[in-house]
């Protein structure tokens, strides 16, 4: 029985990444005989080529586990995760969610965000450029009109909440010498790219929610009230324009009922 192409290309696909799988038809010499020695060192190839790309997007990660031990994680995510773009940048999306439920990593319970800070540092390298809001802008809104606005993130802004210090955590690796974290709290980190080059930043903890509601759309309103709740000693005015000047928007939101 002869299978169609997107059956034949689903077999290989699924063997390639499948050691235990059988080796799929045609794969032979040219005197016809299945050559599985030959398809084992494609599919190495193919594991060395996605492991090195995670390698490459996850340094810090890398560093952190060591390279032995990443080896490993990045093979067994790589056995179970094809790539679904053939710009192999974005390969490792999820890789964050796998770690987190990658039992021997278990004990680094910060890994998982380490890891999300180095895909939102991706995803903000690669973001469409755009001017930033200035700060200048502010003095076009009539004061009236200020808790009705809502802002429009910057294509680069991303966040990343975690109960660890994870952007002190990826901070002190960047250099050749590992830095010591000396407060191991909660952090708020900012990854934009406003210009040229990423950023990354740990956001005051009274700003965090202030932060993370902009980003989801809410009006400037309606995120100063939440951030009241969670730290009573939020300042609507240093943080407002604190992110503004991180570049972390783009626009205002015209208020409902009017054009921009």
């Amino acid at each position: 029985m002869t299978m169609g192409f997107n059956e034949s290309q689903n077999a290989f696909a699924t063997a390639l990444l499948h050691p235990d799988q059988p080796l799929p038809r045609g794969i032979t010499t040219a005197r016809g005989a299945a050559d599985s020695s030959r398809f084992a060192v494609y599919r190495n190839n193919v594991y060395v080529g996605l492991t090195t790309a995670l390698g490459q997007r996850f340094p810090v990660t890398k560093r952190l586990v060591g390279s032995d031990f990443f080896a490993g994680m990045a093979r067994a995510y790589a056995a179970d995760h094809k790539p679904t773009s053939p710009l192999i940048m974005h390969y490792g999306d999820d890789f964050p969610d796998f770690i987190a439920g990658f039992s021997p990593a278990a004990s680094l319970v910060y890994l998982p965000d380490v890891a999300r800070i180095e895909v939102a540092w991706t995803r903000a390298y690669h973001a469409a450029d755009r001017l930033p809001l200035g700060v200048t802008a502010l003095a076009s809104v009539a004061p009236e009109r200020i808790s009705d606005m809502a802002l429009v993130p910057h294509p680069s802004a991303r966040l990343v909440r975690s109960d660890f210090p994870v952007g002190s955590i990826w901070s002190a690796h960047q250099g050749e010498t590992v830095a010591t974290v000396a407060d191991w709290q909660a952090e708020t980190v900012l990854i934009v790219r406003p210009a040229m080059h990423v950023e990354i930043h740990v956001l005051p903890p009274r700003d965090a929610a202030f932060a993370a509601c902009l980003l989801e759309g809410a009006t400037l309103g309606e995120a100063a009230q939440t951030a009241l709740a969670a730290a009573p000693d939020f300042d609507f005015g240093s943080a407002l324009i604190g992110l503004i000047g991180l570049g972390v928007f783009s626009a205002f939101e015209p208020v409902e009922g009017e054009h921009p």
